[in-house]
């Protein structure tokens, strides 16, 4: 599917910690330290095909050092300054974890007591997580549950209940606290603890206990609101590794306190500021001591290793709550990086040397914040140069040429000459899932698509009935010179009918189940009414009746009542069980006789008395 949604992904690169050989002579003195600087940065922006970028520098309560590059609107060739909105993404989460902080000391919340003690309305997919998994275990990623990122990327809603009610559906694939796994539903429920204890938005406690006291003003919690600022940068990715293209801003507000923030990096040192002095600002504590000691302190393995010859320096890679935890040649590193569609960020200090670096650039899915962060990291710690940027860059193009080089090597797994079992409008329809949500396949002309939230994918035929999907661009098309792993694989039911599609969104469990259900006609009241009566089967009397002149009801003897959904002409699907239909049947006069339920079991005609 879209390429952006790896945005999402937070990916620990293990290569933005390599270490070097020691070299006193490389060592900059501390009072020339940013030397040379403003030539290194313009060499990234160069490198990485990057629109533009911004940094702050902190040591102990000061910034040192703060600065734009490049540009935040590249048409208009506005300059980025440290005042510049940019989308933080992930690094939201510490603001969120902080939140329940605040209340564990007021004593309203508990980090080890279970999740479902503060939303009862919270249900997990089996009965072991509801009773084991506690606060903490969403803080720091060990409930068992993989990322199922696509149901709220992919399947958007405004609703924060929406998606608690679909955490039911989504199987684990590892046991609590079995083993690390990132997921952004898990800093949603932390959002809506807060919520539901203090009777605020998620937004208003973060504003009024974190932004305020920082004096965050230029922080906001939506793209819509960055949007109005003067200051707000444009997304851009890049197309074949090259070519700068604008991104449209993507709206994750019910997702918000997993990653909706924007902000600048001048305010963002204040918040980096507030670490590095124990939870007080200006003096003043803003969070509470004990709270960050505790969070930025190991609380889960993200992944055992042990130190090689190679990279000496890396001891270990942990969680606390909302901070990644690892060692960058000896020194203890606290950090979280963030992307959504258009934005890359870094946010980290070393809490042991005093020392702060946020880099937020509007570029997707971007390695710029890793060699920035690492380039001022070297200085500010005195240790000896190292060209990050051709380093990564190196490492990065030797990555793409050997999966280049795997894919010319594999072999296809197409069977030539198949075809698909069912015409192409049988596809058409509404699939869901109850922990994901709905989407809609079409036919247009002799093609077929799917309608995925934002996503437009043409799906072309593989073999048998498997399709591949490939992105329908608003402006430049279909392109199929970028294949997908990703394939759609529809069913059949014992009628012969296609009533499923199976979809590998979560790599780390079996493909998902999407059962297809009707898209509803609209109709109205005049011929709706045509199908009410009595209609003789069997001796039995099924009785078709409308609530309110607005929707049809079949009432069957012995079973619920069952609500129609128009599909097609007199024909009407049951709503809550797929691959049942009634057809209603007519004479000459177009008048209604009777009608035929089509079911996987046969079909069974009842004549209207």
């Amino acid at each position: 599917m879209r390429k952006t949604l790896l945005a999402i992904t937070f990916v620990i690169t293990c290569l933005s910690l390599f270490s070097q050989k020691k070299n006193a002579k490389n060592i900059p003195a501390s009072n020339d330290r940013f030397a040379g600087l403003d030539t290194a940065f313009e060499r990234v922006l160069k490198e990485w095909h990057a629109a533009g970028f911004a940094v702050a520098v902190i040591e102990k309560d000061k910034v040192v050092y703060a600065k734009g590059f490049g540009f935040r609107d590249i048409e208009h060739k506005i300059p980025v300054t440290p005042n510049t909105l940019f989308a933080i993404g992930s690094c939201t989460k510490a603001f969120t974890a902080s939140m329940l902080g605040l209340l564990q000391k007021q004593g309203k919340l508990s980090f080890d007591k279970p999740i479902r003690s503060y939303l009862p309305e919270l249900s997990f997919y089996n009965d072991d997580m509801n009773s084991h998994i506690l606060v903490r275990d969403l803080m720091s990623h060990r409930t068992g549950l993989p990322r199922h990122d696509y149901s709220w990327y992919g399947f958007t809603t405004n609703s924060r209940d929406s998606l608690l009610k679909r955490i039911q559906y989504m199987e684990p694939s590892a046991g609590v606290r079995e083993k690390w796994q990132y997921n952004n539903f898990m800093f949603l429920l932390q959002g809506m603890v807060s919520e539901k204890i203090t009777n605020k938005t998620w937004e208003e406690n973060i504003n009024d206990n974190i932004f305020k006291p920082l004096g965050m003003n230029n922080s906001d919690f939506s793209v819509k609101e960055m949007a109005k600022s003067p200051e707000a940068a444009i997304g851009y990715g890049l197309k074949k590794d090259s070519i700068i293209h604008k991104l449209d801003y993507y709206d994750i507000n019910a997702m918000g306190p997993a990653g909706s923030i924007n902000s600048s990096v001048i305010d963002m040192a204040k918040w980096v500021t507030l670490w590095i002095n124990g939870g007080k600002y200006n003096g003043k504590e803003i969070l509470p001591a004990t709270y960050i000691t505790e969070a930025m302190s190991s609380q889960m393995v993200i992944g055992a290793a042990l130190p090689t010859k190679e990279k000496p320096d890396i001891q270990f890679s942990n969680y606390g709550f909302g901070w990644m935890l690892g060692s960058y040649k000896g020194h203890y590193r606290v950090e979280h990086g963030g992307n959504i569609d258009g934005f890359s960020a870094s946010t980290c200090f070393f809490p042991s040397d005093s020392i702060g670096i946020v880099v937020l650039t509007n570029q997707n899915g971007s390695s710029v914040p890793s060699v920035v962060r690492n380039l001022l990291a070297d200085r500010m710690l005195k240790l000896p140069y190292f060209d990050w940027s051709t380093d990564l860059k190196r490492t990065t193009d030797k990555a793409k040429a050997a999966v280049k080089e795997a894919a010319k090597t594999k072999s296809s797994n197409r069977k030539t000459g198949t075809s698909p079992s069912h015409s192409l409008q049988s596809y058409a329809g509404l699939y869901s899932h109850p922990g994901y949500g709905n989407f809609e396949i079409a036919v247009s002309n002799d093609s077929v698509f799917a309608y995925l939230g934002k996503d437009i994918l043409w799906l072309r035929h593989y073999h048998y009935d498997i399709f591949e999907p490939f992105d329908k661009d608003p402006k430049d098309g279909i392109d199929t010179s970028e294949k997908s792993d990703l394939h759609f694989q529809f069913q059949m039911n014992e009628a012969g009918d296609i009533d499923a599609v199976n979809l590998p969104l979560e790599p780390t469990l079996t493909p998902l189940k999407f059962t297809k259900g009707a898209k509803p006609k609209s109709i109205s009241t005049e011929e709706l009414t045509k199908y009410i009566g009595d209609y003789e089967l069997g001796g039995a009397v099924v009785k078709i009746y409308s609530k309110e002149n607005k929707t049809l009801f079949a009432l069957v003897p012995g079973q619920p009542d069952y609500e129609l959904v128009p599909i097609d002409k007199n024909k009407f699907a049951l709503k809550v069980i797929s691959g049942y239909y009634i057809q209603f049947d007519t004479n000459e006069k177009e008048e209604i006789s009777g009608l035929t339920f089509l079911q996987p079991n046969g079909n069974f005609k009842a004549k209207k008395k």
